[in-house]
C-alpha cells in the first residue's frame, strides 16, 4: 500500500474537478485527480458534450428536410442511427482525451480509481481502490469532492430504468433503434432535448410533466412559447400529471398517467426518465465523517467548505443549479479562496441556463414572475423574431427575446430567450449583470447588423418604450 502526500487531491474529474485541479497546480499546489471512470465525468463523456452532438445531427437533418424553403433540392434524405451515435460517442471521447492532455500539461497527476475519505488530520486521508489493482493512500492538506449526481428514480412508481426499455440520459445517449413512439417522463432540459431530438428524427414523442408547464424554471411566457413550438413539432405535452404506474413488457412501456383527475394508458416502445438528479455522496465515507448532507447533496458555504476541516465540495454534488459551468466557476472559486485570494462568492442569479432544444431556450436572472414577488416594480422589454432581419434571412422567424429591469434603479434583472441560437446569445445579458450594467448603458450599445444579437438591443429598448422594429 504506497502513500502519497498532496498540497490538494481533487475527487471526480467532471468539469468541476478538473478545472479545479488545473487552478489548483496555476496556483503552486501539487495536485492530483482520482477519477473512477473516463476524465470529462458526465459532462464530456455521458451529458453536455455527446448530446449536443446528437442535437446537431438532429438539427441538419431538420434543415435538409426543409430545403425547399431555401431554395434547394435534396431528394432521398434519410440517417443513420447507428453512424449519428458513433459520431457523438467520437466527439465525446475527443474532449475526454483533451483533458487527459490537460492534465499533462499542467502536470497533474491522474488516479484512476474509487475514492473513499478517512479521517486525518489537516483534512481527510483519501483511500483510493485502483482500477489496475491494488489500493493507494492519499494525504492532502485539502480535499475537493467534484462526484457529480445521477439520474433520480422513483421505484414506487416504477420509475427505475432497466436499461433496456426504461432509459435514463446514458441509454438514451446510445439508442440501439429508434423507438416510434417515445415517452419522455419529465421536462426540464434533459427531457426536452431528447423530446426534441428524437422527435427531429420521427418519433411520436409525448412529454410528461408533474407541474403546469414544461422548462418550469423558465419564466412562464417563455415556456408557453416554446410549448407551442414543440406542439407545433408535433410533441404532445401532458403537464399537471403524475405517473402513478411505469411497467415494461417484452418489447414496450406501458404508462399510467393522471391529469386533470383522469387517468390515461399510453403504451411507448421507449421510455426516458428525466425527474431530476441525485448527488453522488454514497460510499465515499461521508457518513463517518459527520460531513453534513441534505437530501443527497453535501451542504457547502460559498467558498465550497463543508462542516469538516480540509474537505470542499464544489459542482452538482452541492445542488441546484446543476449545471457545468456553475461547477468550473466553483471549482476556481474554491481553490482561490485556499490560496487565500479572496474570490468572489458566486452569485446564482447571474448564471445562465440553457436548453438546447428546437427551438433553444436561454435564461439568465429573476423571471418576471420571481421580480415580482421579491417585491420590485419592474419594466418589462419584448421583442419578437420576425421583427429581425437576420432571423427572417435564415427562415428562423419564431421566437422571442424578454428582458426583465427594475424601474426605480434600472438594473437588469433578468433576460429570458426562445429561438434560434438563444444558447449563444444570453452571455451578452451575462456580461452586463455581472459588469452591473445600466439600461442607459445598454441602450447606448452599438449592436451589429445584421445579428440576432440586435434583438437584445431591442427588447431593452422596449422596456423602456424607445424599440424601432416592432
Amino acid at each position: 500500500m504506497a502513500s502519497d502526500t498532496m498540497d490538494v487531491v481533487v475527487i471526480g474529474s467532471g468539469p468541476g474537478g478538473y478545472v479545479a485541479a488545473i487552478r489548483a497546480t496555476q496556483l503552486g499546489f501539487k495536485t492530483a485527480i482520482v477519477e473512477r471512470e473516463n476524465l470529462g465525468g458526465i459532462c464530456l463523456n455521458w451529458g453536455c458534450i455527446p448530446t449536443k452532438a446528437l442535437l446537431r445531427s438532429a438539427d441538419v437533418y431538420e434543415n435538409i428536410k426543409h430545403a425547399e424553403a431555401y431554395g434547394l433540392s435534396v431528394t432521398g434524405a434519410s440517417f443513420d442511427l447507428s453512424k449519428i451515435v458513433d459520431r457523438s460517442r467520437k466527439v465525446a471521447k475527443q474532449l475526454s482525451g483533451g483533458v487527459t492532455y490537460l492534465m499533462k500539461k499542467n502536470k497533474i497527476e491522474v488516479i484512476a480509481g474509487t475514492a473513499r475519505l478517512t479521517k486525518g488530520t489537516e483534512a481527510p486521508g483519501v483511500t483510493v481502490d485502483l482500477a489496475a489493482g491494488g489500493t493507494r493512500t492519499l494525504q492532502a492538506k485539502h480535499v475537493i469532492l467534484a462526484t457529480g449526481a445521477r439520474a433520480r428514480t422513483i421505484p414506487a412508481a416504477g420509475l427505475v430504468p432497466d436499461g433496456k426499455l426504461i432509459w435514463t440520459y446514458r441509454e438514451a445517449l446510445v439508442p440501439d433503434t429508434m423507438p416510434k413512439r417515445l415517452l419522455v417522463i419529465g421536462s426540464g432540459a434533459i427531457g426536452i432535448e431528447f423530446a426534441s431530438f428524437f422527435r427531429s428524427l420521427g418519433s411520436e414523442v409525448t412529454v410528461v410533466e408533474a407541474l403546469d408547464r414544461i422548462l418550469p424554471v423558465e419564466d412562464a411566457e417563455i415556456s408557453g412559447f416554446a410549448a407551442k413550438a414543440f406542439q407545433k413539432r408535433g410533441i404532445r405535452l401532458i403537464t399537471g400529471a403524475s405517473v402513478k404506474g411505469l411497467k415494461a413488457g417484452a418489447s414496450t412501456v406501458t404508462a399510467t398517467i393522471e391529469s386533470g383527475g383522469k387517468l390515461e394508458t399510453i403504451e411507448a416502445d421507449r421510455a426516458i426518465l428525466a425527474v431530476g438528479i441525485v448527488g453522488n455522496v454514497e460510499n465515499l465515507g461521508l457518513e463517518e465523517l459527520g460531513v453534513t448532507v441534505d437530501r443527497t447533496h453535501v451542504v457547502t458555504d460559498a467558498m465550497g467548505r463543508t462542516n469538516v476541516k480540509g474537505l470542499y465540495a464544489i459542482g452538482d454534488l452541492t445542488g441546484a443549479p446543476w449545471l457545468a459551468h456553475k461547477a468550473s466557476h466553483e471549482g476556481v472559486s474554491c481553490v482561490e479562496a485556499i490560496a487565500g485570494l479572496h474570490p468572489h462568492a458566486l452569485n446564482v442569479a447571474r448564471i445562465p441556463g440553457c436548453t438546447y432544444s428546437n427551438p433553444q431556450v436561454a435564461s439568465i436572472g429573476l423571471t418576471e414572475e420571481k421580480a415580482k414577488a421579491a417585491g420590485y416594480d419592474v419594466r418589462v422589454g419584448k421583442f419578437p423574431f420576425s421583427g429581425n432581419g437576420k432571423a427572417i434571412a435564415l427562415g428562423e422567424p419564431e421566437g422571442m427575446v424578454k428582458t426583465v429591469f427594475d424601474k426605480k434603479t434600472g438594473e437588469l434583472l433578468g433576460a429570458h430567450m426562445v429561438g434560434t441560437e438563444v444558447t449563444e446569445l444570453i452571455q451578452g445579458y451575462g456580461i452586463a449583470m455581472t459588469l452591473e450594467t445600466t439600461e442607459a448603458q445598454l441602450m447606448e450599445t452599438v449592436f451589429p447588423h445584421p445579428t440576432l444579437s440586435e434583438m437584445m438591443h431591442e427588447a431593452v429598448l422596449d422596456a423602456y418604450g424607445r424599440v424601432i422594429h416592432v
